[in-house]
């Protein structure tokens, strides 16, 4: 039952009576969109579309309601957490709207204007809702633009109300410290911020154009002056047109004279001619810009101005029959200017285009003159004089104090330590010669070679080093262009020649072998044959030569028995694998000998028991003359 209104009476018995003529009992809506977007609304009529009388709740109260769930079956319900708080400093940093605007401006003390239209900017800056008003800047307006009104909080009222950005809009009219702006339009980033905030947008409106600005673009008046020389229309006509050349200066005739590079600009507005200096860094000169001062330059002097006073007075039209022109100026030509002959061998694009249209002159040449410098003469070293090497002589020529040649440090590195040894005999003439042996050793990492001649007891021949390290000359190569012997040229069978000296290489040491066959693409067919017999011959069975020997030599025989002694008796000896590399390291030349007191040291440091009776006798039957020990059959002691 629903009561009616206009009666007026309680809802008593008898008194409430139904409204037949309602035939809608639907709830009113509360939801709508606008823009896309979902806004909420209060209803405003109950069911039946009966207007709500009393208070209505808020939407806080209604959200309340909204979230309220029944305790007892479902028990209290989670508190939702709390939205992130973002400031408004982050949230609108760098959001910026912009209004396009104008305000008019009286001009009173014109006779050609009356107002004045001054478009400007408005700029709201979202994140402190400040703003700013700034007029775009006019080239030769004589007005002050740019900044009208910093960035700050402005005032709409006298309540100390500032602007916020729901009062702005196209289409209206905002005052600002008492000066009225018009806003006609804004960007797209301020239309689609507005239009999401639920504000509607007056359509644009065209900018307000300045009357006095429109006039200045129309044509000018043409008037026509008289055919006569017109030294007014020429300073209009030409203002800020320069012809510029580019001419040389060559005094190297003169003494300590020089070629210098200037600049002229002839001024076609006033006929003046200036000359430029051009300056280049570390060019010993004071840096004057100009040479000589704009001013017109004569061409032709009369015959009684020759001994005019030109320091005191200047030359007039009186003293001058003839004035240079720019006509007389053509590159590839020379012009005397003050007594000096200067060459004009280029100009700038705007001096080509202006021959061309007054002269009918197309065909400007870019002379080139740059002295080519003479080819540098070959340096030729002297002769050599036979001391050193070839490369250490010839650093004296490079340099007045003369640096040691350079090294390849990555074939040193590479190389460090590696030596072929080869056992060679001497090829002479002599019969003592015959039986001497020599050690030739060649190190990889420098190519050089040293020669060591072991000495041989009662054979009136002392023996030692023979060459030391050094880098030996092949004999069919020329002084000039040295060839020095490398390791393709080391093989059995070859003939090596020393200073003078011809020796043939016999033998080989195992580590020579495999370079040999590590590297066989640098020796020749020949080199590797021998090296293949030779290997032939170490693989056949030695048991009958060794016997030979021993037959033959009874000091060799006791030898070998007193090392398989020593090698029973010592075999756990803890330094037995490195003892042969402590020996080598101090024998430089790879003879196999070292001296008695390096050789007791070594053995000291190694703790080799030197005080044995066995040890002491294979020392006593190692050693050589002049102090020496072969260390070759003493390590064979400690090795299996």
């Amino acid at each position: 039952m629903v009561s009616n209104p206009v009666h007026g009476l309680p809802f008593l018995p008898g008194t409430s009576f139904k409204d037949s003529t309602k035939t809608a009992f639907h709830r009113s809506q509360t939801l709508g969109y606008r823009n896309g977007y979902a806004i909420v609304r209060r209803p405003t009529v109950g069911i039946g579309g009966d207007r709500l009388q009393f208070n209505q709740l808020s939407q806080a109260e209604l959200d309340e309601l909204a979230s309220k769930a029944p305790v007892l079956t479902y028990g209290q319900p989670k508190q939702a957490p709390p939205a992130d708080f973002i400031p408004a400093h982050v949230a609108f940093d760098k959001k910026v709207l912009k209004f396009d605007a104008y305000f008019q401006e009286d001009v009173p003390m014109s006779t050609e204007e009356q107002y004045r239209i001054r478009q400007v900017n408005i700029y709201y800056y979202l994140e402190d809702d400040s703003m700013s008003v700034i007029e775009p800047v006019v080239e030769n307006s004589g007005i002050p633009q740019g900044k009208l009104i910093k960035r700050q909080r402005l005032a709409k009222n006298d309540r100390g109300d500032h602007y916020h950005w729901k009062d702005l809009n196209r289409g209206i009219n905002i005052t600002i410290y008492g000066k009225t702006f018009r806003v006609v339009d804004c960007d797209q980033f301020t239309q689609v911020f507005l239009e999401s905030q639920g504000i509607e947008l007056n359509p644009p409106e065209k900018m307000a154009l300045d009357p006095y600005t429109e006039l200045r673009k129309q044509p000018l008046r043409k008037y026509v002056t008289p055919s006569d020389f017109d030294q007014l229309k020429q300073f209009l006509t030409f203002d800020k047109q320069v012809l510029r050349f580019y001419a040389i200066w060559d005094d190297t005739d003169s003494m300590y004279g020089e070629c210098r590079t200037y600049i002229i600009h002839y001024y076609l507005m006033d006929d003046t001619v200036e000359i430029r200096e051009v300056h280049e860094r570390n060019d010993g000169r004071d840096p004057f810009p100009l040479l000589m001062n704009r001013q017109r330059m004569p061409k032709v002097l009369v015959e009684n101005a020759k001994n005019f006073p030109q320091c005191v007075l200047e030359i007039s039209d009186q003293e001058v029959l003839e004035w240079y022109t720019a006509k007389d100026f053509i590159v590839g030509k020379s012009l005397t200017i003050l007594g000096r002959t200067f060459f004009i061998y280029d100009c700038d694009p705007f001096t080509r285009r202006y021959y061309k249209e007054k002269f009918g002159i197309t065909d400007l040449p870019c002379i080139d003159v740059n002295k080519q410098e003479p080819p540098p003469v070959k340096q030729e070293l002297p002769p050599y004089n036979g001391f050193g090497l070839v490369e250490d002589s010839a650093q004296n020529c490079f340099a007045l104090i003369p640096k040691a040649p350079k090294k390849d440090v990555i074939k040193m590195l590479v190389n460090d330590n590696k030596v072929l040894r080869y056992l060679a005999a001497l090829e002479s003439p002599i019969p003592e010669d015959k039986d001497r042996r020599f050690v030739f050793s060649y190190f990889l990492a420098t190519d050089m070679i040293s020669i060591f001649e072991p000495p041989v007891r009662n054979s009136g021949i002392i023996g030692g080093k023979y060459l030391g390290r050094t880098k030996v000359v092949k004999p069919y190569s020329t002084v000039d262009n040295p060839i020095y012997y490398g390791p393709s040229d080391f093989f059995i069978g070859a003939v090596i020649e020393v200073f003078g000296h011809r020796f043939i290489i016999l033998d080989t040491d195992e580590y020579v072998l495999k370079y040999m066959e590590s590297n066989a693409a640098q020796y020749s067919p020949e080199a590797l044959a021998s090296v293949q017999k030779h290997v032939r011959k170490l693989e056949a069975p030695a048991s009958e030569s060794e016997s030979k020997q021993t037959e033959k030599d009874p000091g060799v025989q006791e030898l070998e028995a007193l090392i398989d002694t020593v090698q029973k008796q010592l075999k756990d000896h803890s330094c037995k694998d490195n003892i042969r590399e402590a020996f080598q390291i101090y024998d430089k030349e790879a003879s196999g000998y070292v001296d008695r007191d390096m050789f007791f040291k070594i053995c000291e440091s190694l703790n080799v028991p030197v005080d044995d009776s066995l040890v002491k006798e294979l020392i006593r039957m190692c050693s050589h003359g002049e102090g020496k020990i072969d260390y070759y059959n003493f390590v064979r002691a400690f090795s299996n």
